[in-house]
C-alpha cells in the first residue's frame, strides 16, 4: 500500500467514525482532515448551538474538542482498539459570537492504555482565527479484539 493509499484509508476511517457518532451528527461537526497523531474538525453555527445570552454553549465547545481528541487519538491506534474518553479539562477562554468553530487535536503522548491528547477551538472572528478554548484529554485504549 502506497503513502497515499495509507492516508486515504486512515482518513476513510476516522470520517465513518465522524459519520456514527449520532450525538456529533446531531450537533452537526464534520471532518475537516487528519494524520497519524491529529486531526481537524468544523461546525457551522447556527442558532441552536447558543446558550440564552447569544453565545456559543460551552457544551458545544466541549462536544467539537473531545470528538476530535478522540478521533486524533484514533489515528494512531491498531487493529482492533478503540478509544474512549476517560477524563478531560476545558478551559473557556474567551466567550464566542461565531459563524463557524475549527478545532485542531494534536496527540501529546501515547501508551498502551492511555492516550493523551490536547484540542484548541478556534472561532472566525472578523476574519481572524481566534482561539476561544483548550481541551486536556485523556483517551482509555480498549482491545476489542
Amino acid at each position: 500500500m502506497t503513502t497515499e493509499q495509507e492516508r486515504l484509508l486512515l482518513r476513510d476511517t476516522i470520517e465513518a467514525g465522524f459519520r456514527q457518532a449520532a450525538f456529533v451528527n446531531d450537533v452537526g461537526i464534520t471532518l475537516a482532515d487528519c494524520g497519524p497523531g491529529w486531526c481537524e474538525s468544523t461546525l457551522a453555527i447556527a442558532p441552536r448551538h447558543l446558550q440564552h445570552g447569544g453565545i456559543v454553549h460551552a457544551g458545544v465547545q466541549a462536544t467539537i474538542a473531545d470528538h476530535t481528541a478522540g478521533a486524533a487519538a484514533s489515528t494512531i491506534l491498531e487493529a482492533g482498539q478503540h478509544v474512549v474518553t476517560a477524563e478531560f479539562k476545558i478551559n473557556l477562554l474567551r466567550a464566542v459570537r461565531s459563524e463557524r468553530l475549527r478545532c485542531r487535536a494534536d496527540v501529546l503522548k501515547s501508551g498502551r492504555s492511555i492516550i493523551v491528547v490536547e484540542a484548541d477551538v478556534f472561532a472566525d472572528v472578523h476574519g481572524e482565527s481566534v482561539l476561544v478554548s483548550r481541551l486536556n484529554a485523556t483517551m482509555s485504549v480498549l482491545d476489542l479484539a
